[in-house]
């Protein structure tokens, strides 16, 4: 069968349109919930997004892929997170107005379990809890997590002793994936852009201009 030109572009933009929507995480001002609509509740939104994974002291080496998405109206962040090693965890973190502290909870397909709470001081989201392993040994974790540049960084230490001392479990950085990841080459970009179907929905030109430019 013949397909008119005109309707095969036609086609191709809707498709890569659909492909860009499900390539980015929803926005904040998706189905926004009033109870979670304070400034407080977008602090570490800078976090959503889909990212490669690296250790810091090898930034060539991807060790995982995450999916950071902003979910239940902005009330929440649900995380992703597939490691190469065949680790997959999952969190929720959620800001709890009530006591005015964020909290987090960790579960992976390893049962580990972890439950952390904290604050931000500036722009650093500081999460501790205690984690207790199968043989009943307890000890403490700390996160942080901050941006830096246009990435995330995120650094753990650990403390068996009570938080007498410490030493590092880990310190990762969130590089956000490039748009041909998803099958999307610059041309299909422009054709988007071009059609006006990126005004609408979530898309913003900005978004295109900074997946274009990558």
């Amino acid at each position: 069968m013949i397909v008119p030109r005109f309707f095969a572009a036609a086609f191709l933009v809707v498709a890569g349109s659909a492909a860009l929507c499900r390539g980015l995480p929803a926005g904040p001002d998706a189905a926004a919930s009033k109870q979670c609509s304070a400034p407080e509740y977008r602090r570490l939104d800078f976090w959503a997004g889909d990212w490669d994974v690296f250790d810091v002291g090898a930034p060539r080496q991807t060790i995982a892929h995450a999916r950071i998405d902003v979910i239940l109206g902005g009330c929440a962040l649900r995380e992703v997170y597939e490691q190469t090693d065949g680790l997959v965890g999952q969190s929720f973190t959620i800001y709890d107005a009530a006591r005015k502290v964020w909290h987090q909870m960790w579960v992976t397909n390893r049962g580990q379990l972890l439950t952390i709470e904290g604050r931000f001081e500036g722009d650093r989201l500081t999460l501790q809890g205690r984690q207790r392993s199968p043989d009943a040994a307890e000890k403490i974790v700390r996160g942080v997590w901050k941006p830096e540049g246009d990435g995330v960084r995120e650094t753990a230490h650990t403390s068996d002793d009570g938080g007498a001392t410490w030493r590092p479990l880990f310190d990762i950085r969130f590089q956000r994936r490039k748009a041909r990841a998803a099958g999307l080459s610059k041309s299909t970009l422009g054709a988007l852009v071009e059609a006006g179907l990126l005004l609408r929905g979530r898309i913003s030109p900005a978004i295109v201009q900074r997946y274009m430019a990558a």
